[in-house]
């Protein structure tokens, strides 16, 4: 049987497919906790994954960082093992259900606020050389605008903001692409809206953000899809298993394979700015 370490090393090896491949950098976060933004980062991975992607999911959320419980697949190693310099980039990868790659949060992120200048070297170092090793890393950040999630967005410079229809999760998902852009950040939206009763709801709900952001803040917001309200997703949440491999043929499940299809499909402009090496040169310019 091939154990993980093994299982690493064989994804390591074919340096010419990865000097090849751009890997792409996007955050997902939300307004507000509570709206559904792990899972969805979760299953919005396998979704990629599925269409022959290669994906790694980072778990950037400092207060709630539970990808590991969702996936079922408790992390031997985290964040805080890079930055005590105890492990390196590969040692803390682990792999779950599907094959999926993550790295589990833990509690380093609270951290990185203090890196010296030399941790701080050694984690952007660590962090270059998933350069080509997967199509996308997908950071699940905090919830709201703490300073750590505001710097993984801007580095990004794409970001996924996931709201639900409920009247405080669409303030606050305003409240948020507001402020980032007050600050002066040139951020590529894009918004899902998740626990939609039926289309019309999630067009509805997806509309009143964009009209208030597009004569506001002047900026145009694209929506990448709806995901219904489907219980199946508490269901999976208890198992402890990704929805798309618990019930594949769940309403909720399908919603994202279609925001996958489509996110895929919709490049609006070259993302040659946004690969791993620019997210690293600002990730340092940022935290220095």
């Amino acid at each position: 049987m091939i154990d993980q370490a093994q299982a690493l090393r064989h994804l390591v090896h074919s340096k010419e497919l990865r000097a090849a491949r751009t890997t792409r950098v996007i955050t997902v976060t939300s307004g507000k906790g509570g709206v559904g933004k792990s899972n969805f980062s979760l299953n919005f991975a396998m979704a990629l994954q599925n269409r022959g992607y290669s994906v790694l999911v980072f778990d950037a959320d400092i207060s709630f960082a539970n990808i590991d419980v969702l996936l079922g697949t408790p992390a031997q190693y985290n964040l805080m093992h890079l930055l005590k310099g105890e492990k390196s980039i590969w040692e803390i990868i682990q792999v779950g259900p599907g094959g999926l790659q993550f790295i589990a949060g833990g509690s380093g992120f609270q951290d990185l606020v203090r890196l010296s200048e030399q941790e701080l070297e050694y984690f952007s170092d660590q962090i270059s050389k998933l350069h080509g090793h997967v199509d996308f890393i997908l950071f699940d950040t905090g919830a709201g605008l703490s300073k750590e999630t505001v710097r993984f967005i801007t580095a990004a410079e794409e970001t996924i903001v996931v709201t639900t229809p409920e009247p405080t999760s669409i303030t606050d998902a305003y409240a948020l692409i507001k402020m980032l852009k007050s600050m002066g950040h040139e951020i590529s939206f894009r918004l899902v809206v998740n626990r939609v009763a039926d289309e019309r709801e999630g067009k509805q709900t997806a509309d009143n953000i964009r009209q208030v952001a597009s004569k506001y803040l002047d900026i145009e917001i694209p929506v990448l899809g709806f995901i219904p309200d489907d219980s199946n997703v508490t269901k999976a949440v208890k198992r402890q298993t990704p929805l798309s491999i618990a019930f594949p043929d769940s309403e909720a499940t399908r919603g994202i394979d279609r925001i996958a299809s489509r996110f895929l499909l919709e490049e609006r402009e070259p993302v040659s700015n946004r690969g791993l090496s620019s997210f690293v040169q600002r990730i340092k310019k940022l935290w220095s």
